[in-house]
């Protein structure tokens, strides 16, 4: 979802996640965004459970055995038990009260400690004086007013408005953004070309989880069911990693993160898993990352990558833990593309003839929040269905600008990237000038394993626009004429007026 514009969303569904960003954003006064996104968060989430678990106490009440305030029930159904002190309607009470803070750190409190899984998750800073008390009790009651009628499902109204605030503020903290939010038309992309629809999904640098969340929508639009998928995590960031833990939780999502954040190279939580599926968003050219502890790592099957730069290492990271059938799709530097310093040419080249790289797209600039840099999107695939070919798409043209420095790709765009791929596994597609084309392993040896599209896929057709060619050069030589007579006579002035100041030229 984007930060500046909602498309394929109607006024009514989109009023209340900007409504509460808007009352966010009075809320926070001085608060840094980066502290202040917690508490937006943390009520969205707190909201949440506190629903779901109204939903499974009413039903527990319908059936009148008595079991309502049996923790069991709740967990047969993966509902968090929400104690009588921490529920909404006791939260809602006291919202005009200076004691509001203070009720609402007392309710995350007593959330943790009857719900291992989201002990020391939840963030408990509602009582600090910074945060006006008034203003954060005229958003309780805010979200106390859902209705129901206007905007359906109110959980699933609060999933969308954690996402929509998510992307708010990547966009307000800029560069810091990047270790929790990767824009959603990234991650839809990659999500409509691998199509997880089942098995073991891995992201081994979650962020907040906007992979796993994309995964689940992907499935629901597709009349699947997410029960259908394992999702595993992990994340170095102790608050990036809490906050997929509350991400994931708000779209009922089950996932393994692991114990707590670690990092992925040096302590790999699930270093036993091979995953059907694997998306990821790795930290862009990351360096000092630890190679030279690192050096005899089993990993590294194709070779050790630079001290300088991660992208390598992430890249065989995620090979090492693919199924026989596995799938990768992962965001990379446009620099992994060519480079050949520290090894990567040599590691790129072996990963190629092993006939692993299925795709390459060069997405379009100006997609991220946190970077200028251009980035490509790599699909790799142990078994790919066409052998010793790989797809290249030159997006760099797709997209469209939600404002000045945003650009977003459109449902089209991601649409006509996904059906060339289909296209291109069932051998049927055609190459486009500009566009796409289909090359053999033997061809993209001859570019020395440099893997830039903008090689492979030639210069886009121009569309003949019927003019006869001696009239089109008359005409065109006739206004070259025209320029360089101006041009001329713009080289006479600057003469004169350099020689008016004693300067000959």
């Amino acid at each position: 979802m984007s930060a500046s514009k909602n498309t394929g969303k109607s006024t009514a569904t989109i009023g209340f996640e900007q409504q509460i960003w808007k009352a966010a954003d009075i809320l926070r006064g001085n608060i840094d965004a980066s502290e202040y996104k917690h508490v937006i968060l943390g009520l969205i989430f707190l909201k949440y459970i506190s629903d779901k678990f109204d939903e499974r106490y009413n039903q527990l009440i319908a059936e009148g055995e008595g079991f309502e305030e049996d923790r069991d029930e709740y967990a047969a159904e993966h509902v968090f038990f929400v104690p009588i002190e921490a529920r909404w309607s006791k939260i809602a009470d006291v919202a005009h009260t200076p004691e509001i803070g203070t009720m609402i750190d007392d309710a995350m409190r007593a959330i943790e400690r009857e719900n291992k899984q989201l002990k020391d998750i939840l963030p408990k800073t509602f009582a600090r004086p910074e945060l006006d008390k008034r203003r954060l009790g005229e958003v309780v009651t805010m979200f106390t007013n859902i209705k129901m009628a206007e905007h359906g499902d109110s959980k699933d109204l609060l999933g969308r408005t954690y996402e929509y605030c998510l992307a708010m503020f990547a966009e307000q903290e800029g560069k810091r953004a990047g270790e929790f939010y990767t824009p959603s038309c990234v991650v839809q992309t990659l999500v409509e070309v691998l199509k997880p629809y089942s098995g073991r999904v891995y992201d081994p640098c979650c962020g907040s989880g906007g992979m796993f969340v994309q995964s689940a929508k992907f499935i629901a639009h597709h009349q699947g069911n997410i029960n259908d998928i394992a999702v595993y995590g992990q994340d170095s960031n102790p608050t990036t990693w809490k906050m997929a833990k509350m991400n994931l939780a708000i779209h009922g999502i089950w996932a393994d993160l692991g114990k707590y954040n670690a990092d992925t190279f040096f302590s790999d939580c699930h270093s036993t898993l091979r995953a059907d599926y694997i998306m990821a968003n790795p930290p862009f050219n990351l360096s000092d990352w630890g190679a030279d502890k690192l050096a005899n790592d089993v990993r590294w099957k194709y070779g050790l990558p630079p001290a300088g730069n991660a992208n390598f290492a992430w890249m065989q990271h995620m090979i090492h833990h693919l199924s026989p059938n596995g799938k990768i799709g992962l965001v990379l530097a446009n620099g992994s593309l060519s480079s050949q310093s520290g090894g990567e040419g040599d590691i790129r080249r072996k990963i190629v003839e092993d006939d692993l790289v299925e795709g390459i797209i060069a997405m379009p600039t100006q997609l991220f929040y946190t970077t200028g840099i251009p980035v490509s999107l790599w699909f790799i695939n142990r078994n790919k269905k066409q052998k010793g070919k790989t797809l290249f798409i030159d997006a760099r043209k797709m997209g469209t600008m939600i404002s000045r420095k945003n650009r977003e790709m459109t449902t089209e765009d991601m649409a006509k990237i996904s059906d060339t791929f289909v296209a291109f596994e069932e051998g049927t597609l055609d190459d486009t000038n500009g566009f796409c084309a289909v090359v053999s392993t033997n061809e993209i040896a001859k570019h020395d394993y440099i893997l830039t599209p903008g090689r492979y896929v030639g210069i886009e057709e121009q569309e003949d626009d019927g003019e006869p060619f001696e009239e089109k050069m008359t005409r065109l030589t006739s206004e070259l004429s025209e320029m360089f007579k101006h041009s001329h006579e713009l080289e006479d002035e600057i003469r004169k007026r350099l020689g008016a100041i004693g300067f000959e030229v």
